[in-house]
Order: C-alpha cells, then sequence, then structure tokens
C-alpha cells in the first residue's frame, strides 16, 4: 500500500483519484502542531515584506493551509482521468531540494504541507495553486476570470529554481 505520492509508480499512468487517496493519507498526519509551525515559518520567513503585504501574506497561507488540509480530508469527489507523471515527479524533485535547504523543523513543516495542498490543487481540482485575491508586491492580484486562473507574477518565476509557478496551471495576466 502506498502512503506517500513519493511511493507511487511513476512507470505507469496514475489516476487523479488514486493520487487523492495517497494525499489523504498524507495529511492525515498532519496535526495543528505542523499548521502552528508552518505559520511560524511564514512569519518568519516574511519579516522583511513590506507591511501592507506581510499580514495580508500570513494570513492568508495560514487560513489556506487550514482550509485545503479540510478539503482533502473531506474531499468525496470521484475525478476522471490521470495526471502527468513526469510533471509531478519534476515538482517533488523541486520540493526534495527545498527539503534538503530547510533550515529548521518550521520550514519542514511548511513544506509538507505545501507539498500536499500544490499537488491537490494543480493535478486533482486543476486549480492555481495560491489562492485567488492573493496579493503580490505592486498590489497585484492572482485573478479568476473567464475559466482561467490570471497571476500577475508567473512570467517572472518561471526560471526561479525553488518556485512552484511552472507547475500551477495559472497563466500569466496579460494586464499587469
Amino acid at each position: 500500500m502506498v502512503y506517500k505520492v513519493e511511493e507511487l509508480d511513476f512507470s505507469r499512468d496514475i489516476k487523479k483519484d488514486e493520487l487523492l487517496s495517497v494525499l489523504k493519507k498524507e495529511v492525515s498526519v498532519i496535526h495543528i502542531r505542523d499548521i502552528m509551525m508552518a505559520s511560524s515559518f511564514l512569519r518568519e520567513d516574511a519579516k522583511y515584506m513590506q507591511q501592507p503585504y506581510r499580514d495580508e501574506y500570513i494570513n492568508r497561507f495560514t487560513k489556506a493551509f487550514f482550509t485545503r488540509i479540510k478539503d482533502v480530508k473531506d474531499d468525496q469527489s470521484k475525478y476522471e482521468g490521470y495526471i502527468d507523471s513526469d510533471k509531478l515527479q519534476d515538482l517533488l524533485e523541486v520540493l526534495e531540494n527545498q527539503k534538503k535547504e530547510a533550515k529548521n523543523d518550521g520550514e519542514l513543516c511548511f513544506l509538507k504541507i505545501a507539498k500536499i495542498i500544490a499537488i491537490y490543487t494543480t493535478y486533482i481540482l486543476e486549480e492555481s495553486i495560491h489562492p485567488v485575491g492573493t496579493k503580490f508586491p505592486g498590489g497585484f492580484k492572482l485573478r479568476y476570470k473567464d475559466g482561467e486562473y490570471l497571476c500577475p507574477v508567473k512570467e517572472r518565476q518561471m526560471d526561479n529554481p525553488s518556485a512552484l509557478c511552472r507547475f500551477c496551471v495559472s497563466k500569466q495576466d496579460k494586464n499587469v
């Protein structure tokens, strides 16, 4: 039985429902302490961010962690289709590299939760990794319009080796 996404057999097609089942197992071992440590890491990581964005960033991500963890736990939907196994493996490699460079337990908790949320939103729900309404420097926000997620910073983050933007379903907001 598979208990972690990394244990999946990537040599074959992986169904969305199979991936969701594994995510449910991973999310079942996340505790409030993990969320608190991840939130603490967010606060520390954002300490140099401009004040109007810092509190919004921390609050939005902490809320998103709680919400998405609950969403994964409670999701009883049946999903048709298969995921792109190669892209998922690439995402896992990026996250594994980030884990190796993690400076403390708070960052490890953040990465553990971010992995589940990023995989769930990208491969199961086919939604943007960042919640709609996420503010970015310059006052720009991630939007949903005409069936598309529009990100104001996607193109600028595509070459960032640690950013998950290249896996996200959002498109660059051309109005930015």
